[in-house]
């Protein structure tokens, strides 16, 4: 069998492959392109590093306190991110990015109490008023961030323009979330690695995917140690502290936007995380801070 043609890219902070079989290299391409200019379109639509970018527009008006009108595809991401808020209790919140403002995990030290105290009356979603299209800020200075599902979101709309060019296998990865357009040609499934929390260069497990996507989080892209003790860049929005409990959460569903946010919350639910996933019944693995590893497929 023919290995599949590969483009790779940079988005989104990231680095990005597309692995894609077809019989035609011209047509190939172009279908890669496609998918590369729909992540690059997003991007420069929800990036919180361009002040040209939507969510940059949000937060100018979020700055203010004010209110503004959004368009559709915006709309349909804070439903999803509503959503999200609502049925985790509140624990993923696109308004905690502002506890960025207080931690800096380039250093290794910790914020002070006061610092974090400061902040937290400008987090909780709940303080946002959402009526389709109005987007309503009454906290002066809040601000929001896609960060948490945007990447996701485009792996799935990459992957979806793939299949409209014809593509009818192949993936799409975005740092290492990944979406799967259809199985190898000879129909057998992309075996992916599941990075190991503490070995870098380790898979801790590997999962068969035919179709659908796989995507993680967990506490080893940023942080940083003070007196001994890991600080993960996942904050819990109630204290503006990083969760503790799990140390790396990937789940396996049909959408990219929804396995991650799955794994997002369950590294906010720390060790209840794991009867929380048991319980939604989705193929999941995770591996706590002592080492112990479940998976279900």
């Amino acid at each position: 069998m023919r290995a599949p043609y590969r483009f790779q890219f940079f988005a989104m902070g990231t680095q990005c492959e597309l692995q894609l079989y077809a019989r035609n290299e011209s047509a190939v391409a172009a279908a890669a392109q496609r998918a590369i200019d729909e992540v690059l379109r997003i991007e420069a639509r929800y990036s919180r590093y361009r002040t040209d970018s939507v969510l940059s527009a949000i937060n100018r008006i979020a700055a203010q306190g004010s209110a503004l009108a959004v368009d559709e595809e915006t709309a349909q991401l804070l439903d999803y991110a509503y959503g999200c808020h609502e049925k985790s209790a509140g624990l993923f919140d696109i308004s905690s990015g502002v506890l960025r403002r207080a931690w800096d995990f380039s250093a290794d030290r910790l914020p002070d109490q006061d610092q974090i105290d400061a902040l937290l009356p400008l987090v909780g979603l709940d303080k946002i008023r959402w009526e389709r299209p109005y987007l309503s800020f009454a906290v002066p200075g809040m601000e929001i961030d896609f960060g948490g599902i945007a990447k996701e979101y485009a792996a799935d709309q990459a992957a979806a323009a793939c299949a409209a060019a014809g593509i009818e296998h192949g993936l799409v990865e975005l740092g290492g979330d990944i979406k799967v357009i259809g199985p190898h040609p000879d129909l057998q499934p992309w075996h992916v690695g599941i990075r190991h929390p503490r070995q870098p260069d380790a898979a801790m497990t590997t999962v068969a995917i035919m179709r659908g996507a796989i995507a993680g989080s967990g506490d080893y892209e940023r942080y940083l140690v003070a007196g001994g003790t890991r600080y993960c860049h996942i904050l819990d929005p109630r204290t503006g502290w990083p969760v503790r409990g799990l140390s790396c959460v990937s789940v396996v569903t049909g959408q990219c936007l929804v396995a991650g946010s799955i794994a997002t919350i369950a590294m906010l639910k720390g060790d209840a995380g794991k009867q929380w996933l048991t319980n939604l019944g989705v193929a999941h693995v995770w591996m706590d801070e002592a080492g112990n590893m479940n998976s279900r497929n």
